[in-house]
């Protein structure tokens, strides 16, 4: 296995996948999130930034390996470093249709243009392909309970920004 001369100690090229040491990871499709927010409330700007905080007042999860709905129960904690970036830490509660409760811890990054950035703080809508948003969300259950199996697996997103909520891919990383 030959070392990177930028990173030593992380391997490269060709010969990872020959030897067999380790397999790249894939997705798989896990659910969509939809979540409704309130306007937000703004702090202002501080020593890290414009910071906002947005109440999230409820929403729905539908796909293959989780259905039900989102809470009136958390906020999306926003930070603005720059006019570009945006660094979100969005923590709610799901209600699974068979009556379990997850908690979603979401760690998220959103770019775009300074002009596209502030559309979408002002509520306008910005086609989603001029904005990345990426996430990782980290989804927790009761252990005794049947989604005790999220704790151990990783997972990340992307998400769309629209005027009145945030809509979240999730997909699990195997």
């Amino acid at each position: 296995m030959t070392q990177s001369p930028e990173n030593p100690g992380i391997p490269e090229g060709p010969d990872l996948a020959v030897s067999g040491d380790a397999t790249p990871p894939g997705l798989s499709y896990l659910a969509t999130i939809d979540v409704e927010v309130d306007a937000p409330i703004a702090i202002g700007t501080t020593v890290d930034g414009l910071r906002k905080v947005i109440p999230i007042r409820g929403g729905k999860v539908s796909g293959p390996g989780l259905s039900g709905e989102v809470l009136d129960a958390g906020a999306d904690f926003q930070q603005y470093p720059s006019e570009t970036v945006a660094y979100l830490a969005a923590d709610y509660v799901l209600k699974t249709d068979d009556g379990h409760h997850i908690l979603v811890e979401n760690r998220a990054l959103r770019t775009g243009s300074s002009s596209d950035l502030n559309k979408l703080m002002n509520g306008e809508q910005v086609d989603p392909e001029r904005i990345y948003f990426r996430c990782a969300p980290r989804l927790s259950a009761d252990q005794s309970g049947p989604y005790a199996w999220l704790s151990d697996v990783l997972f990340i997103g992307s998400g769309v920004r629209s005027p009145n909520g945030v809509r979240i891919y999730i997909f699990q990383v195997r």
